[in-house]
């Protein structure tokens, strides 16, 4: 006997966990509490038991019990057109829901695809400027639970097993848009005046970014700072939380970001952020509360911003406690799951979006 089909069916396609699967993963937890709700393509740790797409197509060939269709939500470009074939030419009774990030206008082919969408969900204002069919605004959220602040910074700190007493950390893949030259540049010029910090790089450089990750480490040799940066490369999904909490500032220095997540996941964890002015940085980021935001490539204000953020102990943690309150008050992920279950019943009440 074959099952009835999921309210709510979840795409990841992309066989690596990207930042993109992580906002997926992230939702999935949440989602199960309102509807009947299915993971399809590659695993995710909190959905290790995924659908194929042949078994989701097959699911969905009948709507779920007391709903008039089934809701798949796509985030990229090859699951949008997948489902726009299963809609439009196996005649399946589906809707499609994409989530657009991009704060930017999209490239032909995606631009061509999200205006054949049933319902966009933007993750800002700014992003839902350049998408049709908008049905709302639904931040990311973070984790709470999972991010959460160390009862004993300095003891968190040992357990990461890094050299100094304090770590300066950027996370997220080497290459020139996530600005890790900007990173390394603020470094040499922050850490001769901050004798007690390592500043840390988490994540890997692909292929055509070895060059350029050569480049950085030349960098800091010529300033003699070869010791006191580590490259940690990437790092399993379990461990991003105690590394979050070992840190005591986030530094987050892209030349675009859609969104940007792992600033939410160091406030989460009581880590105050200093971040240039790209993303969703500048609506959750208080200067002088919660951290600072700099202009794009700006290394000078990105090192003053550093040196003001560690001036001292107290000022250190209570931007850190200011950064908690922000991210468990307004950056949940119950508020993200919250978000987009009002869509889905507005699509499946027969609203059309335009």
């Amino acid at each position: 006997m074959q099952h009835p089909a999921p309210e709510v069916l979840v795409t990841n396609f992309h066989r690596r966990f990207t930042g993109v699967s992580a906002t997926a993963d992230a939702v999935l937890g949440g989602m199960h509490r309102y509807f009947t709700t299915r993971l399809v393509g590659n695993p995710l740790p909190s959905a290790q038991q995924a659908l194929s797409l042949r078994s989701a197509l097959a699911l969905s060939r009948q709507p779920p019990p007391n709903r008039p269709f089934s809701i798949w939500h796509v985030r990229r470009n090859l699951e949008m057109a997948i489902v726009i074939f299963a809609r439009d030419y196996l005649r399946l009774p589906i809707r499609i829901v994409f989530t657009s990030a991009a704060q930017r206008l999209h490239s032909r082919v995606p631009r061509e695809l999200i205006a054949r969408m049933d319902a966009v969900v933007a993750t800002t204002s700014q992003a839902g400027a350049y998408v049709p069919h908008l049905a709302g605004i639904v931040p990311h959220g973070v984790d709470t639970d999972r991010f959460h602040p160390a009862a004993d910074k300095a003891n968190a700190w040992r357990k990461l097993g890094l050299p100094g007493e304090r770590g300066i950390g950027i996370v997220g893949r080497i290459r020139p848009e996530k600005g890790t030259d900007c990173f390394v540049e603020a470094m040499c010029r922050v850490l001769n005046h901050r004798p007690g910090y390592t500043g840390v790089i988490v994540g890997r450089a692909m292929q055509t970014d070895l060059l350029f990750e050569k480049q950085l480490i030349r960098r800091l040799e010529e300033a003699g700072l070869q010791d006191r940066v580590t490259f940690l490369g990437e790092q399993p999904r379990d461990r991003l939380p105690d590394i979050m909490r070992g840190l005591s500032l986030l530094v987050a220095s892209p030349r675009y970001e859609g969104y940007g997540m792992t600033p939410l996941e160091a406030m989460a964890s009581g880590v105050p952020v200093v971040a240039t002015d790209t993303g969703v940085y500048r609506q959750i980021i208080e200067d002088g509360r919660n951290g600072y935001v700099v202009a794009i490539e700006d290394v000078e204000g990105l090192s003053q911003a550093i040196l003001n953020v560690t001036s001292d102990e107290a000022r250190l943690r209570e931007m850190g406690s200011n950064a908690r309150i922000i991210a468990t008050s307004r950056l949940s992920i119950d508020k993200e799951v919250n978000g987009y279950a009002e869509v889905y019943e507005r699509l499946w009440r027969g609203e059309v979006f335009v």
